[in-house]
């Protein structure tokens, strides 16, 4: 079990670096970042089919996706130059909690 969060976890990492170097592949014209961004969203849905042998899929995926969004939220704000708002930080912060019900209510 403990692997398969660690795999999860390097799963979300590589998502968000991917979408966060998304913009660098200027639509996917440029051909070197586009086969970063596309590698790297190649092994991060690899990762995530190895996870789902021990971990249910609608468990995985909802925390693949809901803290690979709530990540490159942060990123975004960290080092892509956006705002964040009320509104923004409401569903952020709503992100978090469904995760953490969702594994709440699957651990029983």
């Amino acid at each position: 079990m403990y692997v398969a969060v660690a795999l999860l976890l390097a799963a979300i990492g590589i998502e968000v670096a991917a979408t966060a170097l998304l913009p660098r592949s200027q639509g996917f014209t440029d051909p070197v970042w586009s086969l970063v961004v596309v590698g790297g969203y190649a092994a991060s849905i690899w990762l995530l089919a190895i996870v789902v042998r021990t971990i249910s899929v609608s468990t995985a995926y909802a925390v693949w996706s809901g803290l690979g969004t709530a990540g490159i939220v942060v990123i975004g704000l960290l080092f892509l130059g956006e705002r964040i708002d009320v509104l923004k930080a409401t569903a952020l912060a709503m992100i978090i909690v469904g995760v953490v019900v969702l594994n709440l209510h699957t651990a029983h």
